[in-house]
């Protein structure tokens, strides 16, 4: 039954009530410029009523607080950290696209690319056309050749390190999501040690642990599962137990985290890549972590869609026969031995989902250097498995990573294939004519490779003179047009060293006789040499290709960043402070104090009637 200062006891419950509220909002004010910060709202709710011998029943006996909470949309989270995981991943890409654009770039004056210094070699053969015998003018031709080399090599110096970069990149991503990660595991804990048992929100942890998961979202794709800890009868203990996810994988729960760690790939996927590209792993199952999965995003994803990037132009087969220690395929993607490019060894290929690595391949070839078939020989310390070999017959056979970006293998493998044919077809005119000396001209375009040692291409002019129908056997040693590639692209030292070497005449005896030249020419414009287009158009394509690539990640990348904006304010308006909302609150809950006030003056003024006027205690 109530007593007879019962109302007092209301008045006084609005009091410290409205005073609560007054407080979480002035906090909301004072953090108003505060980066991170969630609003907060102090939850009122009627006490619990009691029962009275009167006819009404019972009656209320004031107001509580229940709570103070963030007020937060888990619905815009996980809008903004979806978007904002796009935004990072083409963030990312726009800028190693616009770095790849840049080294593309010709204009002719101050960058001069491919095209001046083609244009350049062409000139000065026209030149040499009409002066055949000058030693001079041949010297200016095989300089302006070797300048074109110098071209594609500085090309191909200029993309691995950018993959050296992207390689370095991923791996301090993964130091930021170890970081990150075990950072949230701490906050978890502190936030059950508050929160367990008292019931009172760890606001300023909750903030924390939030931005956090903002930064985390531009890196991977991220997720979360919070769950109340509850006793075995089902009452809540007042604790949460919070799991957060990337790319689909758990990587925190409760106080607990997993680790990622980079190791360098003993594998290679590409003929051209660097040494000790880096794998991630997950320290505790030793299982590798899918940074390109279709549920993985931001700046990692973007990195390997740089780094590995090969438009799923990879070496594909179909396995016709499964030995213990190799693999042959036929009916493959890539059908020329100038287009492949497979490492020569310690590379990696994956056949029904299980991997295996090489130390070396076969090819059969025909003339024209088409593949026939390829037969990886596999390293010895796994051997193919019985049921395998079974398994493995009648299976695609896949080659590397197969990523569906163009990244810097892809284009490094367009740079391999033009001086690859280019060559070829050069040196196939230039072996028909006459030096001065009256001898057949050496090799005019070779390859030399950092140890110094020489590719003639010996064995391709071999097998060109295969009867049709026939074969020949090569493997990924063999002096062919394989081991040609844009870093190693030379002009022949001898013929460097001595300009009489080379040929501009199939008859040296006719010094006014240039028909060699003449062909040479046509190498220019006339002929087809790379993607069925002339020699000269080489750079429009690769420029058509960056372009695209550079102009959807900047498209996208401005796109997202509008979205985030967008999507930010939406979440803005839930989660955030608002200056003339709180205003309007702080009024309101000053005027509901006053009025707890009234009820208390008012209740005194009823009471001091009662004991003094009527002498009832």
């Amino acid at each position: 039954m109530a007593s007879t200062f019962f109302g007092l006891h209301i008045g006084s419950s609005a009091l410290s009530s409205f005073q609560v509220a007054t407080n979480t909002t002035a906090n909301n004010i004072a953090n108003v410029k505060t980066t991170g910060y969630t609003r907060q709202e102090a939850t009122l709710q009627a006490k619990d009523a009691i029962n009275v011998t009167a006819r009404y029943g019972s009656v209320g006996t004031g107001v509580t607080v229940t709570s103070i909470k963030q007020q937060r949309d888990l619905y815009y989270d996980n809008k903004y950290w979806e978007n904002n995981s796009c935004y990072g991943r083409y963030e990312q890409k726009l800028y190693y696209m616009e770095q790849i654009q840049n080294y593309f770039k010709d204009n002719g004056s101050s960058v001069k690319g491919f095209s001046s210094v083609f244009s350049q070699m062409f000139s000065d053969l026209d030149t040499l056309r009409s002066k055949p015998s000058d030693k001079t003018v041949r010297n200016q031709f095989i300089s302006s050749a070797q300048s074109l080399c110098t071209y594609f090599n500085q090309m191909s110096d200029n993309l691995s390190k950018l993959q050296d970069d992207c390689n370095e990149e991923i791996r301090n991503n993964v130091d930021k999501i170890n970081s990150i990660s075990e950072k949230i595991s701490l906050l978890n804990k502190e936030i059950n040690q508050i929160e367990t048992g008292t019931g009172v929100e760890a606001s300023s942890l909750r903030d924390e642990r939030a931005n956090l998961i903002d930064s985390l979202s531009k890196i991977v794709n991220v997720s979360y599962n919070e769950t109340e800890v509850q006793n075995t009868n089902g009452d809540n203990l007042g604790g949460t137990n919070f799991s957060l996810y990337i790319n689909g994988e758990k990587v925190v729960e409760g106080k607990d985290y997993r680790k990622l760690i980079c190791e360098s790939s003993k594998t290679k996927n590409n003929q051209t890549d660097n040494d000790d590209m880096y794998k991630i792993y997950w320290e505790d199952t030793k299982m590798e972590f899918s940074a390109t999965a279709g549920t993985a995003g931001g700046s990692l994803k973007a990195l390997f869609e740089v780094r590995d990037g090969d438009n799923l132009e990879n070496f594909k087969g179909k396995v016709t026969k499964a030995d213990s220690y190799s693999l042959t395929v036929e009916n493959t993607s890539i059908d020329n031995i100038k287009s492949l490019n497979l490492p020569d060894k310690d590379g990696k290929i994956t056949v029904n989902n299980i991997s295996y690595s090489y130390d070396s391949w076969e090819a059969q070839v025909d003339a024209q250097g088409n593949i026939k078939s390829v037969t990886f020989n596999l390293s010895k310390d796994k051997a193919i498995a019985d049921p395998e070999k079974t398994v493995a017959e009648g299976y695609l056979l896949n080659a590397g990573s197969a990523i569906n970006a163009r990244g810097i293998p892809y284009y490094m493998t367009q740079l391999n294939e033009f001086v690859r044919n280019f060559s070829e077809m050069f040196n196939q005119i230039e072996s028909k004519g006459q030096n001065l000396n009256g001898d057949t001209p050496p090799t005019f375009f070779e390859a030399i490779t950092n140890t110094a040692k020489v590719y003639d291409f010996s064995e391709s002019e071999a097998y060109s003179k295969l009867p049709d129908g026939q074969t020949a056997t090569i493997n990924s040693s063999s002096n062919t047009y394989y081991r040609m590639t844009a870093a190693n692209f030379s002009v022949n030292k001898d013929v460097m060293n001595d300009v009489s070497l080379f040929a501009t005449a199939t008859d040296y005896v006719k010094t006014d006789s240039c028909d060699i030249v003449d062909e040479l020419k046509k190498l220019q414009s006339e002929k087809t040499v790379y993607r069925g287009d002339k020699a000269e158009s080489f750079l429009e394509t690769i420029i058509s290709n960056v372009s695209v690539d550079t102009e959807k990640a900047e498209t996208y990348n401005k796109l997202y960043s509008n979205l985030e904006q967008t999507i930010a304010n939406q979440r803005t308006s839930v989660s955030g402070v608002d200056e003339d909302e709180e205003a309007l609150n702080l009024v309101k809950f000053q005027y509901s104090y006053n009025m707890a006030s009234k009820i208390i003056s008012v209740m005194n003024q009823m009471l001091d009637k009662l004991i003094n006027d009527t002498g009832v205690a």
